[in-house]
């Protein structure tokens, strides 16, 4: 019988935090009223210590998992997700993968800061999904809520590591008029990663369509591994 706990983990943890890495999380996180990580608490672990962790806890059955996920703490937040993405990607059954994948769809509530949406969607949201990802992205891009929007776009690195970029194309597109700019940012970064690893003509296409109108952080993401003078021609058209 598996006997591993999420308190084991939060000992594990708290063993490795440390006071001024949790200030200077708090800030860099934008915890502050009226920021976006608003009320999110940081006990100082590194990343490098939580994946440590999470490898030290493989086992731990989903209950489990999921009493972590649901902790006001970032980082118990954080190792719960990692833990999801190794058993995930160690899984060979369907079955089991599909479970994952549902969790943390049905959890969405608390993965709710950039980097845990960063670290562990397209490891778990995009892989599972595949080539059939676009109806359920798209569902997530029309969601109310920040961070499923930015999972939705996130999500479709994978696609784009699979030579698919035309997910990160339809989610960009959807997204032109999203007012956050951690959604600029997210689009911006997965047009440029299309571009770069996919087809640059696809999204020099996309650009054309849409670079007279699109947020101007998104395009300059988008471009940043383009010649300078290409560069230059792009954001001349942002201008108009």
């Amino acid at each position: 019988m598996n006997s591993l706990t999420a308190i084991q983990v939060r000992k594990a943890l708290k063993s490795k935090a440390t006071p001024d890495r949790a200030k200077a999380s708090q800030r860099f996180f934008k915890t502050g009223k009226g920021e976006y990580g608003e009320g999110d608490v940081f006990i100082g672990v590194t990343m490098p210590d939580q994946r440590i962790v999470a490898k030290q806890f493989i086992e731990l059955p989903l209950a489990e998992i999921l009493k972590l996920l649901h902790s006001k703490v970032h980082e118990e937040r954080m190792t719960a997700l990692v833990i999801m993405v190794y058993q995930f990607e160690r899984s060979k059954v369907d079955s089991e993968r599909k479970k994952i994948f549902d969790a943390y769809l049905a959890n969405t509530r608390w993965i709710n800061n950039w980097d845990l949406v960063d670290v562990t969607a397209p490891r778990i949201v995009g892989a599972y999904l595949g080539p059939r990802a676009i109806p359920t992205l798209k569902r997530l891009a029309h969601s109310k809520n920040l961070w499923e929007k930015r999972i939705a776009m996130i999500s479709t690195l994978y696609q784009i590591s699979q030579g698919d970029c035309g997910p990160a194309l339809v989610i960009a597109e959807m997204l032109l008029k999203d007012p956050h700019d951690l959604m600029h940012k997210a689009s911006g970064w997965m047009l440029r990663e299309a571009g770069k690893k996919c087809s640059q003509p696809q999204l020099e296409r996309f650009l054309q369509k849409h670079g007279d109108h699109m947020p101007r952080t998104m395009l300059r993401y988008a471009i940043e591994k383009f010649p300078k003078a290409k560069q230059q021609e792009y954001l001349r058209m942002g201008k108009k």
